[in-house]
């Protein structure tokens, strides 16, 4: 099966991956944003602060937290690659009516998702009608060997993914159809255009012990070398 992966600069991950999307850095960068505009008006300078050692500091950080989360998390990977072939194109009328559509590819054993519910992480791909997958926990989306990030669900998520995991259980696969009105209408454009359905794959997660640390040891991580790339230095601004 070939993908089609979307290219998409910096500046628009930074809004598009609000998704299960929708992402693991990009969620955290909608605050850092804010953070970076609120320093530039104090400053009243917005130029590069940081040398380059520093950024190498945090890049290099960065891949340690990502190596320590690539290898705690290959079971989970394994288990969820294998669903991988799902990723298939569909009929984008008939996603875009009928509401959100669910489809469990695998029974989890934990606890069940109430609505509501926002205490879970989840590895998850989501894909457009023609195939192209425009994010993912992948470290790669065409050809993935690991996991390179998680979705914390607390940090927000558009209202269809919310009404497609209610009900999942906790470790389970779920492949969840979300219309338009429901994804981002025409507030956002996405999958070449307005008003598109999204298709996702959700492995949920507790968001309990050495994972849910690792999760947020490589936010931070991210979060820090996104700053250093601004040209701001994380540590000596905070």
């Amino acid at each position: 099966m070939e993908e089609k992966e979307l290219k998409t600069s910096p500046k628009q991950r930074f809004f598009i991956i609000v998704i299960a999307v929708i992402m693991l850095g990009s969620i955290i960068a909608s605050y850092a944003a804010i953070i970076i505009n609120g320093g530039a008006s104090k400053g009243g300078s917005n130029e590069s602060q940081i040398d380059e050692a520093k950024i190498l500091e945090y890049e290099n950080n960065y891949n340690a937290k990502l190596a320590e989360f690539k290898e705690a998390t290959k079971g989970d990977y394994s288990k969820f690659v294998a669903y991988k072939s799902e990723v298939k194109a569909y009929n984008e009328a008939s996603a875009n009516t009928g509401g959100v559509q669910t489809r469990d590819l695998l029974k989890g054993d934990g606890k069940k998702l109430a609505e509501g519910d926002s205490d879970y992480l989840a590895y998850y791909v989501g894909w457009c009608a023609d195939e192209s997958v425009f994010d993912s926990s992948f470290d790669d989306n065409a050809n993935p060997t690991a996991f390179a990030k998680i979705l914390d669900a607390s940090m927000g998520m558009i209202e269809g993914w919310n009404l497609g995991v209610e009900g999942m259980r906790i470790n389970g696969v779920r492949e969840i159809t979300i219309p338009s009105e429901l994804a981002y209408g025409d507030q956002m454009e996405i999958c070449g255009g307005y008003n598109k359905p999204l298709k996702f794959l959700v492995m949920t997660k507790a968001k309990e012990g050495i994972l849910k640390t690792l999760a947020e040891e490589l936010d931070t991580a991210y979060m820090k070398l996104q700053y250093a790339y601004y040209g701001i230095d994380y540590d000596a601004e905070m």
